[in-house]
């Protein structure tokens, strides 16, 4: 009798932990199942962000670039590898003028000379392209 009680419990305790590990397959079923979810609305995001920014993104010409000189104001404005930012807040940038260079220009062949090169860019708005 007691070694039946024994191989009932066993049996008891297997199928539990067989059951156990079946939920949690299913769990990380479910969880992979919705992280591929956010995957892909996080792309379809992005798509659509990209699109409406291309739709919005401005092109400037030479001529137009120049009457964002900063000056009497104006916001001030430069192009760098075809990308027009704007730096009107940009305290180094005060009345459109930087170490002798002055807004409203395209400033690509400056700023490959400059000690900082490119990394004064990140995080100021792109307010569109430059006409090629």
């Amino acid at each position: 009798m007691k070694k039946k009680l024994q191989i009932l419990l066993a049996a008891l305790a297997l199928s539990l932990t067989v059951a156990g590990c079946g939920q949690a397959a299913q769990t990380d079923k479910k969880a992979d199942e919705k992280q591929a979810e956010m995957k892909q609305e996080a792309a379809t995001d992005a798509k659509s962000e990209t699109k409406e920014t291309a739709a919005d993104e401005k092109v400037f010409t030479v001529e137009e670039l120049a009457k964002y000189n900063g000056k009497d104001g104006a916001k001030a404005y430069v192009a760098i590898d075809g990308v027009v930012y704007d730096v009107t807040e940009v305290k180094a940038w005060k009345e459109g003028m930087h170490n002798g260079f002055e807004a409203g220009q395209d400033l690509t062949e400056a700023i490959q000379k400059a000690p900082h090169g490119t990394a004064k860019l990140e995080g100021l708005p792109v307010v569109g392209k430059l006409a090629k």
